[in-house]
């Protein structure tokens, strides 16, 4: 099967690529093979400069890219430039302080020579998605490399173009042959790469039935894995909140990348109170938000990824509507090419609907309404996921009350819930395990040794 770039905007097929086959594949667990046994005994300080070069070559080339993930994948220009400097943001991090995390740690009441020290394990199997073509690949590569493994991607199918250029990106900026490769492999070529010894981890961010999967190939083989699965955040309101500021942050956390993140806020949990006001406010900014070509700097919402996504979105929205949900904005697919549909705004939603217990991916706000924070609390963790979680208070009690009752892989108060190069990334439940980003990502795929030397 080819690996197909379609341009999400008008249907038109751009390029398409052929999977490795076998004898491709062999090759490629080669050059990784000679690539680890030369990249694992360099020093965390020798890694750190093609870090510091990466960084510069995507600042470099922040607009080509940015250009290339809109047509690829319908992400709004601006966000795709952003995209790309957050990248640039997390090489330079791991280039400074890889060597201060990975350094070796003397032993508490040991010998003077007992140590315990961070290897490298191998290589990593990296299989990303589409959403963040270049975030969520450099996310998961700078610290394993920093850390001396060499990756392996295996990235979404739909994103042919911007895994070559990441590839390129590694290789222009002086890495080692095989340290990076991209791998147009199917998933049924996923167990093989796996029985390969050198295949020592994999880091997946994808589908609760993805990450499943993999994680069982994975397990049979005893081998790391990292796993993110998306997540139905809760973005919470209550009345002493600052309601101008929780309205835009939330339209941002809920319509940015045209609704396709993982840590969005997808479900808005509003104190009785000020719901009247939060949902006119709300309503009127979506309202607001202009839909068109990504490629156009003033537009805010681009098509979906694919059109089986947008079919998705659509039925997840007919089906909370005949649950009860009432469509206060948008709800349908306008009449125009591409793989569009309306930003919209659910109110009165009931318990029992896709909005209320799946995770919908796209430009859909979901509103609840609560007598108090208790209920809040209760309804936000009344989920299978567990990514990232929002309160907006100016309440010390609610605020520490919320940090303490949300159970989250991240808890953001009065804040747009965001991953950040510096701190560890994760969730808990079915949103995965395991943490990218921050020191924490640099141990997650290293082999933790105990040294002790008796005099």
């Amino acid at each position: 099967m080819p690996f197909e770039s379609i341009d999400p905007t008008t249907g038109q097929r751009l390029v398409a690529y052929d999977a490795l086959d076998a004898g491709g594949l062999a090759q490629a667990l080669d050059r990784a093979r000679a690539a680890y046994e030369t990249w694992e005994v360099m020093s965390v300080e020798e890694r750190a400069p093609l870090l510091l070069t990466l960084a510069d070559l995507l600042e470099r080339g922040r607009d080509a890219f940015a250009r290339l993930m809109t047509r690829e994948m319908g992400k709004p220009i601006s966000e795709a430039a952003a995209e790309i400097e957050k990248c640039a943001r997390a090489c330079r991090y791991y280039a400074a302080r890889a060597a201060e995390h990975l350094a070796s740690e003397a032993v508490e009441g040991g010998g003077p020579l007992d140590r315990i020290d961070y290897r490298p394990l191998g290589a990593v199997l990296a299989i990303m998605p589409w959403n963040f073509p270049f975030w969520q690949a450099i996310r998961c590569a700078a610290p394993a490399l920093a850390a001396g493994n060499v990756i392996l991607l295996k990235h979404a199918p739909n994103v042919p173009q911007c895994a070559v250029a990441i590839e390129g990106l590694f290789a222009r900026a002086g890495f080692p042959e095989g340290v990076f490769q991209n791998l147009f492999v199917e998933v049924l070529d996923l167990p093989a790469i796996l029985d390969d010894p050198l295949v020592q981890g994999v880091s997946l961010t994808g589908s609760v039935g993805a990450g499943s999967a993999i994680a069982a190939e994975a397990g049979r083989r005893i081998k790391t894995t990292v796993l993110e699965l998306g997540g139905s955040d809760p973005y919470i309101v209550m009345e002493s909140a600052d309601l101008d500021r929780a309205v835009e942050v939330g339209i941002e956390a809920r319509m940015g990348n045209n609704g396709q993140s993982c840590n969005a806020a997808k479900r808005f949990f509003v104190q009785e109170t000020v719901a009247d006001e939060f949902e006119r406010k709300l309503i009127n900014g979506v309202a607001a938000l202009r839909v068109g070509d990504p490629g156009r700097p003033e537009v805010d919402i681009g098509p979906l990824a694919r059109r089986d996504l947008r079919d998705r979105v659509a039925t997840q929205v007919a089906d909370s509507v005949t649950a009860g949900a009432h469509i206060a904005l948008g709800g349908g697919v306008p009449d125009r090419p591409g793989w569009f549909y309306e930003p919209t705004v659910l109110t009165g939603v009931p318990d029992a609907c896709p909005a209320s217990r799946e995770e919908i991916f796209g430009p859909v706000a979901s509103i609840f309404r609560v007598a108090d924070l208790t209920e809040a609390i209760g309804r936000a963790n009344a989920t299978e996921f567990g990514l990232s979680a929002a309160i907006w208070t100016s309440d010390a009690a609610e605020r520490d009350r919320a940090i303490a009752g949300l159970v989250a892989g991240g808890v953001f108060v009065n804040a747009l819930p965001a991953s950040d190069p510096r701190a560890p990334f994760g969730g808990v439940k079915k949103s995965g395990y395991g943490r990218e980003l921050g020191p924490h990502a640099l141990r997650e795929f290293v082999n933790v040794r105990t040294v002790r030397v008796a005099e």
